[in-house]
């Protein structure tokens, strides 16, 4: 089963302003596919915060994956890839290609997303788009492949290569 953590980036969300609707959205598919959600929190948009969180959530708490969600257009306090570029080791551009085409499929305004995925010790980290219904839809898109990425990320490095 797979630990997920889901993390909002909005500053009318964390300040109360707005309700947050992306994170129940994305909470009720993570159950839908049978994983567990391990860890959630809704943040303004501010990259020292952002970097704080994905990093005690990759390395303290160890997370199989986390979810962003929000932050990721072209807005100047759009830093959501800026903060997760800063703290992977490896991006996996395959994931946020595949959400911007399944995007891209829904509106034009997909290809303006600087959303992306990368991997920070054992944790894969994505950036989803803020909407609840583009969140979802990324998930849809990238879903299938993320129990396999789980798993690639925990073999002993050792072990031989499972392709």
């Amino acid at each position: 089963m797979l630990r997920i953590g889901i993390l909002i980036v909005s500053d009318r969300s964390a300040s109360g302003v707005r309700p947050d609707r992306t994170g129940p959205e994305i909470s009720d598919y993570i159950a839908e596919l049978g994983w567990t959600v391990a860890a959630q929190a809704i943040l303004p948009d501010e990259r020292a915060a952002l970097e704080a969180k994905l990093v005690e959530w990759a390395d303290r708490e160890r997370l199989d994956i986390i979810l962003t969600a929000g932050g990721t257009g072209l807005a100047p306090r759009d830093v959501t890839p800026d903060a997760t570029r800063a703290v992977i080791e490896r991006e996996v551009p395959g994931l946020a290609e595949a959400m911007r085409s399944a995007g891209r499929a829904q509106t034009p305004h997909a290809m303006l997303s600087r959303a992306l995925a990368g991997v920070r010790g054992t944790t894969l980290i994505i950036n989803l788009p803020g909407s609840p219904k583009a969140a979802r839809e990324s998930l849809m898109a990238i879903g299938p492949a993320l129990p396999h990425a789980v798993q690639l990320l925990s073999q002993d490095p050792g072990a031989e290569d499972s392709h």
